[in-house]
């Protein structure tokens, strides 16, 4: 089965052809950070617009490299949701409208469950069952997976995911969009221990997550130190350090945690914190020390990206052909659970 993947869910429109024997054979990506960086953060309509100028050029890149045509395809994966609702809608339509001309049925795909299942995608995938930490700028969750289609949640955060705490914290810091990156790069200047913020739920029992008030940490420490004096670059590295090391402790500790109490021993990380340098760090140090695999997408898939969603496309039609839809409605989901 050769299909056709669309993703359009935020500020990235990528497209990409997966093979069910030979793999991924193209994919291509555009980011918006350019445009964005300008107001801090996604504007939603300018986002929509840009999309509708990419889904077809990049289209004819993925087929072109993979020296295929539309024919050739036998269904077409497109995210539907989570999501911000204009830009689902035009990668959702584009998508049915080429599966409307050439009669080729379309596959609905959950954009978390894409970054999930991402790691398949690397030269060495996990096996099931394994616990999922997805971490990005809009979800933080624990996900038991035993199996395509098959996840349960044991975890998510109350409040602002972790990756919105490092796009806030970057802010307060006054550093440029998107935050995550620039947080942690500066935090790799910072001097250790010279703050010490709080773990919020670490050590509550449970597996949900919390970032408010690390933020709010983040904010009340900078404030105190500019009522004395203008922030100095070794202040903001020291108060980044002192953040990115207690995200990092929170993510980490839960992880394993959850580990622990399904006796798995395979961790996967998944989503754009995914792809920090001092988590991955730390991950492996851990399942180095308590003998479980940690896996990642490869770092060019960590962001939003039209592989993982041709591939969570691919199996989940593989394990219920009845996904295939074909008919001429469709709609977006904005909103849409993982685990319902």
């Amino acid at each position: 089965m050769l299909i056709l993947g669309i993703e359009s869910s935020c500020d990235e429109t990528g497209v990409a052809l997966y093979d069910s024997t030979r793999g991924l054979l193209a994919h291509a990506l555009h980011s918006q950070i350019d445009m964005h960086v300008a107001y801090g953060g996604v504007v939603p309509e300018l986002a929509s617009r840009d999309h509708i100028r990419r889904v077809l050029p990049l289209t004819d890149t993925v087929l072109a490299q993979a020296q295929l045509t539309l024919e050739d395809v036998d269904a077409i994966a497109c995210t539907v949701g989570p999501g911000l609702a204009g830009a689902l809608l035009v990668g959702t339509a584009c998508a049915n409208a080429i599966a409307f001309a050439l009669n080729k049925p379309v596959i609905d795909v959950h954009h978390l469950e894409g970054h999930l299942l991402s790691p398949l995608l690397s030269n060495n995938p996990p096996e099931f069952p394994f616990i999922a930490l997805l971490v990005s700028g809009g979800h933080t969750q624990l996900m038991r997976v035993d199996g395509v289609g098959q996840y349960a949640l044991m975890g998510e955060t109350l409040d602002d995911a972790a990756g919105e705490a490092f796009d806030k914290t970057a802010k307060v810091l006054g550093l440029s969009y998107p935050g995550g990156p620039a947080v942690s790069k500066m935090a790799e200047q910072g001097t250790p221990n010279r703050f010490k913020f709080g773990r919020p739920m670490m050590h509550n029992g449970d597996f949900d997550f919390s970032f408010a008030g690390l933020k709010t940490a983040v904010l009340t420490q900078a404030k105190r130190l500019e009522a004395v004096a203008p922030l100095t670059e070794q202040d903001k590295a020291d108060i980044a350090h002192a953040f990115v090391e207690a995200a990092i402790d929170v993510l980490s500790f839960k992880a394993f945690k959850a580990l622990q109490a399904t006796g798995f021993n395979r961790l996967v990380i998944a989503g754009g914190v995914g792809a920090n340098a001092q988590l991955r760090l730390r991950l492996n140090a851990m399942a180095n020390k308590h003998q479980f695999k940690v896996f990642y997408p490869e770092l060019h898939l960590c962001t939003d990206n039209g592989a993982m969603i041709a591939l969570a496309g691919c199996l989940a039609a593989q394990r219920d052909p009845s996904l295939l839809k074909h008919d001429d409605t469709f709609t977006v989901r904005p909103r849409w659970s993982l685990h319902s």
